[in-house]
């Protein structure tokens, strides 16, 4: 049987939790406030009642007073009242939208590592914080004036019929009319178009975040903004959707709106002119012009409530886009936890025909690949680029799960090991080394938070990092990113070795870890290299063929395929797809930058 959708706002009062029924009081009591806010009408219709019932003589109305003050109370006391509704809206929304990111944030800590490879930081932020923030207007405001209106309206109707239902249907054609407007602008297949302009706008606030980053690059390469046309693009969909909604769809049906709402005694004016030959007629003209007077002066509401529906219908749209940005984030992949995890028995790592394919991919990025790590083996993965060496790395410390077959550690599948477990087991040193805007001890002390100074001190010392402190000037203590203290990119590095030597995994996984290292730090970083491997098992990712020549086993993967394995003399004997490779590093090896002889 298929499941029933839940509704956007039952989705979002599931995310109130314990403060939904602040939501149903604050509701409840907008109702109340604006059925109190349309009774100063009535109050005012009374002394035109009484005013034409005496007239010539004004001073035989006795009771404008009494209906002034009356209408004073009402008006205060619905004022009194939608305060305290709106009081209770804003804690429940407030909590709501709380309730939106500490949830999204702990289903995000459920989520693969691989998963913010390919969602980047200001997309999930845009879809969970600033899609929270939308849901808030929703329950404060909208919501309220949503249910105080329809509240307004139903009494409005009952009241429009009781005096002239002539004169009251005048009135409510206005409010007819609107509704058909309103619901060009936002019903309909508008709703898909909505849902475009927020994936637009999603697709913006990514690629801004990525010019942002890349700023560097506009000026050391003295380029324009133009030459970010990711951005540039992004921005333009943006207009072009914002645009074509406001113009094309919105122009026509909210003049429209706008009118028949503004101009709602319009309606009234000529059904007045029909009925009033009739009344002069019977007598009743003093009646009549009574009756006038209340629809004249209650069609104002009309465009009041109209107005306070259309923009609680654009909060309702918005928030439902809103929620669908969120459900991106909630329904990201988590890893599944065994309820009765085992332990590794060593520290060798397999992979029995593993099959792993991205989200969205049509081609698999690895295709039944098997291989063996002995504890204690050095085993270089290298190959073509794209040939999928660093999603194997990957799929060991459990970034993503395989499609098909398994990886072991110890013998153990890593579904089955406790991933608290299994992180312990490996440290990984990835090429895009990423440090915290903290103090170089805190930055190393990540990989084990319970170490000693002492102990910080050793791990960046086997890292080579004893020039790194002598010139800071707090040491260890030295705060990286601000004050303008920053490392270079091979110091980074060296500095990530430490914080991996630290944590004294017996598993290690370096990802093209030299790839941005100067020769000087590529030196020092192969002396911390000596530290961080002795004794462990290692499995490495180098383009560089010259790192890897002494490795125990190299592995050849192709289009996600084993190609070949063996050791550096064997692949190169076999003359296959490493002999090729090794061929063409020697040759760039010798390539040299030369004058010109007839050159001055």
């Amino acid at each position: 049987m298929k499941e029933k959708k839940q509704s956007d706002l039952a989705v979002l009062l599931g995310y109130a939790g314990s403060y939904r029924w602040l939501t149903f009081l604050g509701l409840g009591l907008s109702a109340v406030a604006m059925i109190l806010g349309m009774a100063p009408y009535i109050c005012i219709w009374l002394v035109a009642r009484d005013l034409i019932a005496a007239a010539p003589n004004w001073t035989q109305a006795t009771g404008v007073a009494r209906y002034g003050w009356m209408a004073f109370a009402f008006s205060f006391g619905g004022i009194l009242v939608y305060f305290a509704a709106l009081m209770c809206t804003h804690l429940a929304a407030f909590r709501t939208a709380s309730n939106i990111r500490k949830q999204g944030m702990a289903h995000l800590m459920k989520t693969p590592l691989g998963f913010f490879d390919s969602n980047a930081s200001g997309l999930l932020r845009n879809r969970l914080d600033g899609a929270a923030s939308e849901t808030e207007t929703l329950l404060a405001h909208n919501l309220a004036d949503i249910v105080g209106s329809a509240a307004m309206v139903l009494a409005m109707i009952a009241l429009m019929f009781v005096f002239d239902w002539r004169m009251g249907a005048a009135c409510l054609l206005s409010a007819v009319v609107s509704v058909g407007a309103m619901f060009s602008m936002m019903g309909g297949k508008i709703a898909g178009l909505m849902a475009e302009y927020q994936a637009a706008q999603d697709v913006m606030s990514k690629a801004g975040t990525e010019y942002v980053r890349g700023i560097p690059v506009v000026k050391v390469f003295q380029q324009t903004v133009y030459s970010f046309r990711a951005f540039k693009q992004a921005i333009e969909d943006y207009s072009a959707k914002a645009e074509h909604y406001q113009g094309d769809v919105c122009r026509v049906p909210q003049a429209i709106n706008l009118t028949a709402t503004e101009g709602a005694f319009v309606f009234l004016v000529p059904v007045a002119l029909l009925l009033a030959p009739a009344a002069l007629k019977n007598g009743t003209f003093a009646s009549f012009l009574t009756d006038f007077a209340f629809y004249a002066v209650f069609s104002a509401i009309v465009s009041t409530a109209l107005a306070r529906i259309m923009f609680a219908a654009s909060g309702m749209m918005l928030a439902s886009t809103a929620l669908g940005r969120i459900a991106h984030v909630m329904n990201a992949p988590t890893m599944e936890i065994t309820a009765h995890p085992l332990t590794p028995k060593d520290n060798s790592v397999t992979f029995r025909d593993v099959s792993f394919t991205y989200y969205g991919a049509g081609i698999p990025a690895l295709d039944h690949v098997s291989f063996r790590v002995e504890p204690g083996q050095t085993v270089a993965l290298v190959g073509p680029s794209g040939g999928g060496k660093t999603t194997a790395a990957s799929l060991i410390p459990r970034f993503w799960d395989v499609s098909s077959g398994a990886v072991e550690v110890g013998g153990t599948d890593v579904r089955l090991t406790d991933p608290h477990v299994l992180m312990d087991q490996v440290a990984f040193v990835f090429q895009n080394t990423h440090l915290f805007k903290a103090s170089i001890l805190e930055n190393v002390r990540a990989a084990r938070p319970d170490a000693s100074r002492d102990e910080v001190k050793a791990a960046l010392s086997a890292a080579q990092c004893d020039d790194i402190l002598e010139k800071l000037p707090d040491g260890m203590d030295t705060i990286i990113g601000t004050e303008g203290t920053y490392l270079s990119g091979g110091e980074q590095q060296r500095v990530a070795l430490a914080r991996a030597i630290l944590k004294d995994a017996p598993i290690v996984v370096l990802d093209e870890a030299t790839a941005f290292a100067d020769p000087e730090n590529e030196a020092l970083i192969q002396k911390a290299f000596a530290v961080l491997t002795k004794g462990r098992t290692v499995i490495m990712i180098a383009h560089r063929l010259s790192t890897v020549v002494g490795a125990d086993r190299i592995i050849v993967l192709d289009s996600g395929r084993v190609a070949e394995q063996g050791t550096h003399e064997e692949l190169l004997r076999s003359g296959g797809l490493y002999a090729r490779m090794w061929a063409d590093y020697q040759q760039a090896v010798k390539w040299r930058i030369s004058a010109d002889e007839g050159r001055e």
